[in-house]
C-alpha cells in the first residue's frame, strides 16, 4: 500500500528529531541530508509560534540567525506578538467595540487638530470608517502561524530551490503611519519538507499587516519559513516604495528600498545566493 501525505510527514519529523539528538558536528546545510545525523535541526515549535525569550516584542535584530537560534515557543502561536497582542487577540466581542469606538473618538480628535470639523458631511462617518480600516491593515497581529500554514507542510524529497517572487505587499510605517507598497520574493532549499505555494504569501501577508519597517518584516518572513519547516536555506528580497518619503520630508518619489534576508545555505554558499539572485531578475 502507498503511503498516504500525513504518514510521510510524521516518518519526516520523526527523522528531523532524531537527527537533532544525533549532532556530532556540522556539515553545509545545502548539501546535507536531513537524516544523516551530521547536521543539528532545531527544535520543531508546535503550533509554529515564537517569540523571543524576553518576553513579547517585535525587536529588529541584527543577525537574522542569531534571532532565529533565540526564538522559544510562544503559547499562543503567535510570531512576534506585541505588548497588547494578546489582549487584542482574546478580546471579547463586547471589548472590541469598546476598542473600536476607543480608535473613532481618537480620529475625531485628530480631525478637530488638523482644522477641520468632524461633524461635516463628508467627514461624518470618517472616524468609523478609519478606525476599522486601520483594524483591517493591522490585523496581522491577532493572525496564528499555525493557522495561516493550515498544516500545508508535505513531506516531499525535493532538494531543490523553491521559489516564490513578485508578491505584492502593503504595510504601514510605524515611523509616520503612512503607507509602503511593493514586491517580496521568497526562496528556500528544502529539507525533505515543503510548504504549500501560497503559504509563502500568507506569511508574508500576515506579518506585513502590522505596523512595520521593511527591514524588520524581511527578517520576519524568513524567519517564520526557518521555523515553520526547517529548509537548509531561505532567502528573502523585498523592494517597496514608502509614502514617507515620496509624499512628506524629502519628498523623493520614485526612490526604491531594497531590503534582504539570507539563512542557511543562502547565507554560506555564494552560487546558491547568486543563483537565487539571479532567478529574481529575470
Amino acid at each position: 500500500m502507498t503511503p498516504s501525505h500525513s504518514d510521510l510527514l510524521a516518518e519526516s519529523l520523526s527523522k528531523l528529531e532524531a537527527s537533532q539528538k544525533q549532532v556530532n558536528g556540522k556539515v553545509d546545510p545545502c548539501h546535507s541530508q536531513g537524516n544523516s545525523g551530521t547536521i543539528g535541526t532545531p527544535r520543531i515549535h508546535e503550533g509554529y509560534g515564537f517569540r523571543p525569550p524576553s518576553g513579547v516584542s517585535t525587536p529588529l535584530i541584527a543577525s537574522a540567525t542569531a534571532a532565529s537560534e533565540s526564538l522559544v515557543p510562544d503559547s499562543h502561536g503567535l510570531g512576534w506578538p506585541a505588548k497588547s497582542t494578546y489582549s487584542r487577540l482574546t478580546a471579547t466581542p463586547e471589548e472590541k467595540t469598546a476598542r473600536e469606538k476607543k480608535l473613532t473618538e481618537a480620529v475625531r480628535t485628530i480631525l478637530d487638530c488638523i482644522g477641520e470639523d468632524p461633524n461635516r458631511e463628508g467627514l461624518l462617518k470618517t472616524p468609523e470608517r478609519y478606525a476599522k480600516a486601520v483594524l483591517w491593515m493591522t490585523k496581522g497581529y491577532e493572525d496564528r502561524l499555525a493557522d495561516v500554514i493550515n498544516d500545508a507542510v508535505f513531506a516531499e524529497d525535493h532538494d531543490e530551490m523553491v521559489l516564490v517572487r513578485d508578491i505584492d505587499i502593503s504595510s504601514l510605517c510605524e515611523h509616520h503611519l503612512v503607507p509602503f507598497t511593493g514586491k517580496i520574493a521568497i526562496a528556500y532549499i528544502p529539507n525533505k519538507l515543503v510548504l504549500g505555494l501560497s503559504k509563502l504569501a500568507r506569511i508574508a501577508e500576515t506579518f506585513s499587516r502590522r505596523l512595520q519597517v521593511q527591514e524588520r518584516l524581511t527578517k520576519q518572513v524568513a524567519i517564520a519559513i526557518q521555523e515553520a519547516i526547517k529548509p537548509r536555506g531561505v532567502a528573502v528580497v523585498m523592494e517597496a516604495t514608502h509614502l514617507c518619503m515620496t509624499m512628506r520630508g524629502v519628498q523623493k518619489p520614485g526612490s526604491i528600498t531594497t531590503t534582504s534576508c539570507m539563512l542557511g545555505c543562502f547565507r554560506t554558499q555564494q552560487k546558491t545566493r547568486e543563483e537565487f539572485l539571479t532567478l529574481i531578475k529575470r
